[in-house]
């Protein structure tokens, strides 16, 4: 396990104490180049834990069996759910600035938060396998698509891009049964909708460019791909869950009081 516990977040020039932190492009850049070290960690975990899941949802596609492409997608799902929790708090972590080792906090997050995340991970499994097979289908055999049937498949889409960043993004962050987390999700999704639309519409152009680049994208998928789009869409997230929850008051009320505790 050396190549985890090697440090590639090496310190950098000294920031004040008080100055704000940097918004949009700058703020986006700065995370990237401190941590990319530990975001291209997590992320290669995560693709490993999505692999198992992508190939066989791969094989009920091409099959054009439905029922074999759902069942990869929940067992797949839940399978990568734990690898896709651990990456969301490596991106929240960096997002807040916390210090550390990466791989003594991504053990203990995995080992906190890997039974909590199997059903939400089984849930994004059965949804973006069943998107997938639908419009795979129907570009594959030429079918006609209703206007209804392409509005609920589009609305399928839109509430998970518009609700998983903030499912993923509090199950790392509070300890809250699955209800409580999808419930929230969907609050927090409809109600800042301009904000939530724009990481379903990130998402969902993504992740079209990754499928129709395949398998060259296989590649960057296992380098970087997961933990970028994480990075982007739990920058748009965060700010809404902070203002709700007062996270980051939390957060720097627990680490004042360790350092209170070990001093």
């Amino acid at each position: 396990m050396g190549f985890f516990n090697r440090n590639f977040d090496r310190p950098g020039p000294g920031v004040p104490k008080n100055a704000p932190r940097k918004k949009g492009a700058g703020r986006f850049f700065e995370v990237l180049g401190r941590d990319m070290g530990s975001l291209f960690k997590a992320n290669l975990l995560c693709a490993l834990g999505f692999a198992p899941g992508a190939f066989f949802v791969g094989f009920g596609v091409m099959a054009h069996n439905l029922p074999i492409t759902v069942l990869a997608g929940l067992l797949g799902g839940m399978l990568a759910g734990p690898c896709y929790a651990g990456l969301h708090d490596t991106v929240l972590r960096a997002l807040r600035d916390e210090p550390g080792f990466w791989w003594h906090t991504y053990k203990r997050a995995f080992k906190s938060n890997w039974k909590a995340s199997l059903v939400p991970g089984a849930l994004l499994g059965i949804l973006v396998s069943s998107q997938i097979f639908t419009a795979m289908f129907v570009l594959a055999t030429g079918a006609g698509v209703s206007v209804v049937s392409a509005g609920l498949l589009g609305l399928n889409i839109a509430l998970t891009g518009m609700c998983f960043p903030f499912l993923f993004g509090q199950l790392v962050l509070m300890d809250m049964p699955f209800a409580g987390l999808l419930k929230n999700s969907l609050f927090f999704g409809l109600g800042n909708a301009p904000r939530a639309l724009l990481m379903a519409l990130v998402q969902t152009v993504y992740w079209v460019a990754v499928i129709l680049f395949l398998p060259i994208s296989l590649l960057w998928c296992a380098l970087f791909g997961f933990a970028l789009m994480v990075l982007i869409t739990e920058m748009i997230a965060y700010p809404v869950m902070d203002k709700t929850f007062d996270l980051e008051k939390q957060f720097q009320e627990k680490r004042e009081k360790d350092l209170e505790d070990d001093s």
